[in-house]
């Protein structure tokens, strides 16, 4: 049966996922334990971020004009050769030149979208450097430039670097016609071969056009994991503003490979509640979080018990009818309802 995700907003804080499988005997349950990786768990990580560069994305990245140029202003523009008048598929067209754009924005009339997408990279490209990466330098790319197919590669950023950083689009191409995620994810899986592992975020805010050609590469990456040939990776796909098509962000957060291996974790910008949250999906179960811990269900009745070291990621069975459960740990109860809504 396909499993059941709780709700972002519905997970207690102190998880960073929780999946269900109902079955004839009940409810399997998989939780994750929110943490960064550990120990052996958080050496050799390479780690990037993709940003959408598709036209759609332009509003967010600062670089579309809001506002109207007064027609007295617009005469004066045109008298001072500052607008030129074209025309394109059998229309007549005005291009403004660069003095009519910074004229009319100094005078008030015009002004550019707020940048959403910098503060946000800015502050994932230093968390990732600064805490994950062997390097000590997250690589940024944009993505789905040009055609839709193209990249253009911002560099490998710093924890110390990454304020400094300007995120304003693509320079040395334009915005995309088409959002193609396959060239984005090529490209880190090819760069770091060698990595011990990787971490890859990609930022979107619409829908992915080669959609099937994602979920088959992805297929191939859990296969070659599976079967040795290459190091693991995670990719997170993060959804930005309210044109994300849920249906695809489902799917490949569900892919099944037919492996054991997890490629793809998707999640909505509004819903991440710390940067930790990336890392919901990439605890190991060889990573222990706390010496002892016990498992109830609604009632209180004990589940399970674990004596000899608490993983952070925690598989255990409820009974049918079952509507929460709670994880004593630390000297604290953490409870879980297993309701999807509020």
């Amino acid at each position: 049966m396909k499993p059941i995700v709780i709700p972002v907003g519905r997970t207690a804080p102190e998880f960073g996922k929780v999946t269900l499988w109902p079955n004839q005997t009940g409810l399997k349950v998989e939780i994750t334990i929110l943490s960064e990786p550990q120990g052996r768990e958080a050496e050799g990580w390479r780690t990037g971020i993709a940003l959408d560069a598709s036209s759609s994305m332009q509003d967010a990245y600062g670089r579309r004009l809001l506002g109207k140029v007064p027609p007295p202003l617009l005469q004066e523009y045109i008298a001072k050769g500052w607008v030129e008048e074209r025309r394109a598929d059998g229309r007549p067209l005005r291009v403004f030149q660069r003095a009519a754009y910074d004229d009319a924005i100094a005078r008030g009339h015009l002004k550019f979208t707020p940048n959403t997408v910098e503060p946000c990279a800015q502050e994932w490209i230093a968390y990732l450097a600064d805490n994950l990466d062997a390097h000590g330098e997250t690589t940024v790319i944009y993505w789905a430039c040009g055609s839709g197919e193209a990249i253009e590669v911002l560099g490998d950023i710093s924890e110390d670097r990454a304020v400094q950083t300007a995120i304003h689009g693509p320079i040395q191409t334009t915005f995309g016609i088409q959002t193609h995620l396959l060239p984005a994810l090529r490209y880190f899986a090819d760069r770091f071969t060698t990595a011990r592992r990787g971490m890859y975020l990609f930022i979107t805010d619409g829908r992915i056009d080669d959609f099937e050609a994602v979920t088959r590469y992805s297929t191939q990456l859990a296969q070659a994991i599976e079967a040795g040939q290459r190091h693991p990776l995670k990719a997170v796909l993060i959804g930005l503003g309210n044109q994300i098509d849920s249906t695809q962000m489902e799917a490949l957060d569900a892919l099944d490979t037919g492996t054991t291996v997890d490629v793809w974790d998707c999640k909505y910008a509004g819903e991440i509640r710390s940067l930790r949250d990336i890392f919901a999906e990439v605890v190991s179960e060889y990573q222990t979080v706390a010496p002892t811990a016990t498992v109830y269900d609604h009632q209180g009745a004990v589940i399970k018990r674990y004596t000899d070291g608490v993983p952070a990621r925690l598989q255990f069975e409820l009974p049918p009818g079952c509507t929460a459960f709670e994880l004593e740990v630390l000297g604290r109860r953490i409870r879980q309802s297993l309701s999807l809504h509020p």
